[in-house]
């Protein structure tokens, strides 16, 4: 069999890797948004897509598969709602910013009329071999992907992205054994801060805020990180200052939804009752008066809500970065003093500004050790800019594994 890399290679965004031989299986197919969407590759002949998260990365051009065809996309149940929810949200705003996908709304309901949704530990029959989903600590419904061949019983294992350490509603990630890894490296340069460290330096930042009159200006992810911050939030008794935006609301109603894919549903359920959801245009003006913490959606400013409150904030206020901000987004031009692009037309913003990395993704150590702990014959290392792949497959390479680092397109022959 090979392994074909259709996004995802050298790069964050657009992830996808076709499985090919006799049937062909698609491991995610996302989307790179920037100043303009980029796509995968195309995938040829695909009768199995597993899809490993709900991120626009990871599932955002998987409805492209439904024009030609109709493949069964396997993933679990949250992972197809949230799925529904950002997929559904792209096509109105790209054809807001005159960027349609390549796809429409009649092909997101046929992929979500052959979606086959299974819990983690529950095999798969796909074809020519097994698959089961292993719990990747990401976000609510993110798998690990083992797939066993059922000619050889050798194991495939797909990481997708994937965060051992447990966070305050998710579990750490579940180590798999394999013959083959194909493993994220976003972060394969640097470690992750101390976490309980991070939160008490946030908490701190945020009290200052509120107790200067002031707007903490929380801009983050939909879905998983609006749920991680707002149960932090919950935890330090600072909700009753807390307005949440956007479609961070909806998220966090669909990740209730399912309890059992959390660690800890009922702070969060505890959080959403004591918090203020901001539901018009003008309840945005309240969110601005006197102390309060927005959490509101777009994690890098390009889009959403935060782009309502960022030009309106008062004195003494916040901009308080969670994520990652990819190269050419508002987030990245306001850490570099640029000023953001706002509906065509630019903003200097002059409210300070500070990152938190509260990243929901495995730093440097935990990928060696995950690939340590995992065992595999191969490593192959995707989802990460070139520096951090070339390092992460030299590190492993040192650790005395046969690694690769692909490139767009590249193939691979694989004993599976």
């Amino acid at each position: 069999m090979e392994l074909q890399f259709l996004g995802g290679a050298c790069e964050v965004g657009r992830s996808g890797v076709l499985l090919k031989g006799e049937r062909n299986i698609l491991l995610d197919y996302g989307v790179k948004l920037d100043h303009k969407t980029e796509y995968p590759l195309n995938a040829p002949n695909v009768e199995a897509c597993i899809l490993s998260h709900a991120h626009l990365d990871h599932c955002g051009n998987i409805p492209f598969l439904y024009k030609a065809a109709f493949p069964t996309t396997y993933g679990t149940e949250p992972t197809m709602e949230l799925s529904r929810l950002l997929i559904d949200d792209s096509i109105k705003v790209g054809a807001k910013n005159h960027q349609p996908p390549k796809f429409s709304k009649h092909q997101l309901r046929n992929m979500l009329g052959k979606y086959s949704s299974h819990d983690f530990g529950a095999p798969m029959d796909l074809p020519g071999c097994t698959a089961t989903f292993h719990d990747a600590g990401h976000i609510c419904g993110s798998a690990i992907t083992e797939i066993e061949s059922a000619r050889t019983g050798r194991k495939l294992v797909y990481t997708g992205d994937f965060k051992s350490e447990p966070q305050m509603i998710q579990n750490g990630a579940e180590t798999v054994k394999s013959d083959i890894l194909i493993t994220e490296s976003t972060y394969a340069m640097r470690d992750h801060p101390d976490r309980d460290e991070l939160i008490r330096k946030f908490i701190l930042d945020i009290r200052g805020v509120i107790d200067s009159g002031g707007t903490a200006l929380v801009p983050t992810f939909a879905v998983g990180r609006a749920q991680e911050l707002l149960a932090i939030l919950h935890q330090n008794k600072l909700t009753d200052y807390v307005y949440l935006d956007g479609m961070a609301r909806k998220a966090t109603e669909i990740s209730l939804y399912y309890p059992h894919y959390l660690k800890n549903a009922d702070l969060l359920a505890n959080a959403v009752r004591k918090s203020t959801t901001v539901s018009s245009s003008s309840h945005r003006g309240d969110a601005l008066t006197g102390s309060s913490i927005i959490l509101t959606t777009a994690g890098m400013l390009n889009g959403g809500p935060v782009l309502n409150y960022i030009t309106r904030l008062g004195p003494n206020s916040k901009i308080f970065l969670t994520g990652y901000q990819v190269e050419g987004t508002n987030g990245r031009r306001l850490t570099e003093g640029l000023p953001l692009i706002i509906d065509g037309k630019k903003y200097a913003i002059k409210t300070p500004w500070e990152y938190y990395d509260f990243s929901a993704h495995a730093g440097r150590k935990d990928l060696v050790g995950y690939a340590k702990g995992s065992n595999p014959e191969v490593v192959f290392c995707m989802h990460g800019d070139e520096e951090d792949v070339n390092s992460l497959a030299g590190e492993l390479k040192n650790e005395g594994f046969k690694t690769h680092a692909p490139k767009l397109g590249d193939t691979f022959k694989i004993d599976f």
